[in-house]
């Protein structure tokens, strides 16, 4: 059973929804990243999302893009992201960790070199936002053949035909956006999201996870009443900026948002 797998597995027997917050990789800077990640699991996360820096981040909000541009501006690529999960795997080999991002580094690498890297650095799963489920066949089997599992996104638009596809390709979870626009976009409406994540589970046995405009404790809550696992990345991002001259104030900020969601997402 793969980590993501063992991971809901067990959050499922204790009926606990996961939280996943997601950060950029080497934003503000290299050094920060890995005991960030640390510090998010100690204060709650069950699974950590992790952004590759991409120069164009199409579905990303501005919060986000400006994560990847700190980033990219220390010169941060893939395999610096790899090098910080192995490092991260030096003291956590439990927790679940996803990178999330474009298609064009993995194509730079290779689809085969990239999977047995990114299975060698302790990678658990890979969400590549620019490539459909039609396109994804040589990705998929590389990712396969080092059991790593494939993450797809569906949208509010999605037909119950695209959802079929999807999920038939997917494994680990789904991932559910749940409103048009980009990260960290706002007007979350529950009721939509609630008949979306019931319709999903007409085609999948996989976990499924909501992410996109989930900004407090108090949505974290809602979402996590009918999602298997809640999802925040520009919240998270919002207070490394505000304190990227200050890792200590940095860390001690996520770390409450992320506390403040386990407990209220526990409640």
């Amino acid at each position: 059973m793969s980590r993501i797998a063992g991971c809901f597995s067990k959050l499922k027997k204790v009926q606990r929804t996961a939280l996943i917050p997601y950060i950029t990789a080497g934003d503000p800077n290299p050094s920060v990243t890995v005991p960030l990640m640390h510090a998010m699991v100690e204060a709650g996360a069950d699974l950590l999302e992790l952004g590759v820096p991409f120069s164009d981040p199409m579905v990303d909000g501005p919060v986000i893009q400006a994560a990847s541009e700190r980033a990219l501006a220390h010169h941060v690529g893939m395999r610096d992201v790899l090098e910080m999960v192995q490092v991260f795997r030096q003291q956590d080999q439990e927790t679940p960790v996803v990178l999330m991002g474009y298609l064009n580094p993995i194509e730079v690498m290779g689809y085969e070199v990239f999977a047995r890297a990114a299975s060698a650095a302790g990678v658990d799963g890979i969400l590549t936002v620019d490539i459909p489920p039609e396109e994804s066949h040589d990705l998929i089997l590389a990712l396969q053949g080092q059991a790593l599992d494939p993450i797809y996104l569906i949208a509010p638009t999605s037909s119950p035909e695209r959802i079929q596809t999807i999920c038939a390709n997917a494994s680990g979870f789904v991932y559910y956006v749940s409103l048009k626009g980009v990260t960290g976009a706002a007007n979350l409406q529950m009721q939509s999201v609630e008949d979306k994540i019931a319709l999903i589970r007409q085609y999948t046995d996989l976990p499924i996870g909501v992410g996109f405009g989930i900004s407090d404790a108090a949505r974290a809550a809602q979402v996590g009443q009918c999602a298997d696992a809640v999802v925040v990345g520009s919240a998270v991002i919002r207070h490394v900026e505000e304190h990227a001259s200050d890792n200590i104030k940095m860390t001690a900020a996520v770390t409450a948002l992320l506390r403040s969601m386990r407990q209220a997402m526990d409640n």
